[in-house]
């Protein structure tokens, strides 16, 4: 569980220890996290004492009385916003005036809360405060890890997209246009036309999104035992439509249940990329095999296809992000040049590795080891 501390700045003992009851079995729980947040009190009488603390400490919300012997609450806060004090303050006071909620507003103030309170109004700005602290530490992290992340993302994503974008504006005006004349079937092709690239951008999208997270190392799933199986089956049947188009046979071949600890939605990456490349870049009445293995400390997935196969250039580029193989073979293929960069990098999370072979015009053969 998260915990974010919390520092009480109050001479009223009772108000102090109140506050301690109220929070101490409180949790605030939002949507966006994996798991709630508690907290930890730390308490001060005074103003100089709570300095002393908030170096010490360094807490994340502070519940800061006006009225202290020494100096005053508005004092602290103008010393927390001269030292650039990463803290949330919210000032509790019953002598709360326009001038003073003005200055403390300018100072950095974030709330505020009048006594006497009620446990679910104390409650309430906790919360409302534990969730700007949130989204700030994500902010400041996304700021500080992801920036070439971002930048990446972006940057591939337009490029990427504007070709596209402007295919469907040129079919769309077409269409508007009327320049294949009034029978609505004279449009069929350029509406698939547009459905593919629409299915290209949607697949670029989601890849683009796989590949940021596993780069930024954020998931919002927990790790669970996943039946490897299952797994394999629906990754299968989502490639079977597509498979019978081309007249491929798909195979899974597992003696037994392999059960493995892993978070669901990468073992389905692996599993997802594995067959549908197997399948798309294989030939009209071809076969996929797919066998998964357990040894005494790996779990081995092999995929195997009589597809169009690859050359040793292609064997050595292909797990590069946005590589694509480009021969008259492949001219008809739609993809990313993303998944099985992917594919690698959520490999090698599980400190496994993927190895390929492929013979041009006989197949392609990926084994995946997964450590145990």
């Amino acid at each position: 569980m998260a915990t974010l501390k919390i520092l009480v700045v109050d001479d009223e003992p009772g108000i102090r220890s109140g506050v301690s009851r109220i929070l101490r079995d409180f949790k605030a729980d939002f949507p966006f996290i994996d798991e709630p947040i508690g907290y930890e009190i730390h308490e001060a009488e005074s103003g100089e004492e709570a300095i002393e603390i908030i170096l010490k400490h360094n807490p994340e919300i502070i519940l800061l009385d006006n009225k202290l012997p020494g100096i005053q609450g508005i004092e602290v806060l103008e010393w927390i916003k001269k030292n650039n004090i990463d803290t949330l303050v919210v000032m509790i006071t019953s002598y709360a005036s326009l001038e003073l909620a003005v200055k403390a507003t300018r100072d950095g103030a974030h709330d505020f809360v009048p006594k006497p309170f009620t446990p679910q109004e104390l409650r309430a700005s906790i919360e409302n405060s534990s969730k700007h602290v949130f989204l700030r530490k994500m902010t400041q992290q996304m700021h500080k890890e992801g920036k070439q992340i971002r930048f990446q993302f972006l940057t591939v994503l337009s490029h990427e997209l504007k070709a596209p974008l402007n295919a469907i504006e040129g079919y769309l005006q077409i269409m508007q246009e009327k320049q294949l004349g009034e029978e609505i079937s004279a449009y069929d092709k350029v509406i698939d036309r547009s459905l593919e690239r629409i299915t290209g951008m949607r697949n670029l999208i989601l890849d683009m999104l796989d590949l940021t997270r596993l780069e930024s190392g954020k998931t919002v799933q927990k790790k669970e035992m996943v039946v490897l199986n299952d797994i394999a089956r629906n990754a299968i049947d989502i490639m079977r439509p597509y498979a019978i188009q081309k007249d491929v046979d798909v195979y899974l071949n597992a003696s037994k249940r392999i059960s493995y600890l892993a978070y669901p939605d990468e073992m389905e990456i692996i599993f997802n990329n594995l067959i549908s490349n197997a399948v798309k870049y294989n030939i009209q009445g071809g076969r996929v095999d797919c066998m998964i293995r357990e040894e005494d400390s790996t779990i081995e997935i092999t995929v195997s296809d009589t597809g169009i196969g690859m050359n040793e250039e292609g064997i050595e580029n292909i797990f590069h992000d946005f590589y694509r193989i480009k021969n008259q073979e492949t001219r008809k293929v739609s993809g990313s040049g993303l998944g099985l960069s992917i594919l690698k990098k959520t490999v090698e999370l599980y400190e496994g590795n993927v190895d390929v072979s492929s013979v041009p015009g006989k197949g392609t053969t990926f084994t995946v080891k997964l450590k145990k």
